[in-house]
């Protein structure tokens, strides 16, 4: 039984538009929900992301965090859109530290084909913190999608996103586009993938796979029973 989750985001929102049904659901269960958010835009380019405007999308990280029943968020600054440019061990030990300290046993990480290279680094630095050794208290792992950078990916091969578990959120799709409202630095107009049509949109497409009304879905990298 999930106890203790740990959403890992390369950036604000990305843990909202993939995991905030289930937040909200297993926060409202009695379950301790954390997130940690791997990058700074301000740090990694400035020229792209003021100190304003990423101070402005933390606050509503935290706003949103709040109203799906976050127990506690962690902001680790390390760079975006670049995380390219530092040594990949280095995150993986962050998050090391994060699960011995939390006493993690779920993981949600973002998908390997995304097509942000940021995210693609955090799923793999993921799996290097999770490894099944030295007593990793981790025992499942699911990737979740990212509207804008799962769907936009190549489609082939491991690129591809092959959902495998599906999660019933019909009681908190409202609160998760709740949620999501809080990034008003980030929320589009539709047709775009990060509206609220369409992020409620993707939540029924899920939920009609599996004979419900919402879902979110998610690829199960590994699980320990």
């Amino acid at each position: 039984m999930m106890k203790n989750i740990l959403v890992v985001a390369p950036h604000c929102d990305d843990e909202v538009l993939g995991c905030g049904g289930i937040m909200a659901k297993y926060s409202s269960l009695g379950r301790q929900v954390y997130v940690v958010i791997v990058t700074n835009g301000n740090l990694g380019a400035p020229e792209l992301f003021p100190k304003e405007g990423t101070e402005k999308v933390r606050r509503e990280a935290l706003q949103a965090h709040k109203l799906l029943g976050v127990k506690e968020t962690f902001f680790l600054d390390f760079p975006a859109p670049r995380l390219d440019s530092i040594e990949s061990y280095k995150l993986s030990l962050r998050i090391v530290e994060l699960i011995k300290k939390l006493e993690i046993d779920t993981l949600f990480i973002p998908h390997r084909g995304d097509v942000h290279k940021d995210h693609r680094i955090t799923y793999e630095a993921c799996l290097v913190a999770a490894r099944p050794q030295n007593q990793n208290t981790v025992k499942k792992v699911l990737s979740y999608e990212t509207v804008s950078e799962t769907e936009w990916a190549a489609p082939f091969g491991d690129d591809a996103f092959i959902p495998t578990v599906f999660i019933d959120i019909e009681d908190e799709i409202d609160l998760k586009l709740q949620a999501f409202s809080c990034f008003t630095t980030q929320l589009k107009k539709a047709p775009h993938p990060r509206s609220l049509e369409n992020i409620n949109r993707l939540s029924m497409v899920r939920g009609s796979t599996v004979g419900c009304f919402h879902a979110e879905a998610f690829s199960l990298v590994r699980e320990i029973c």
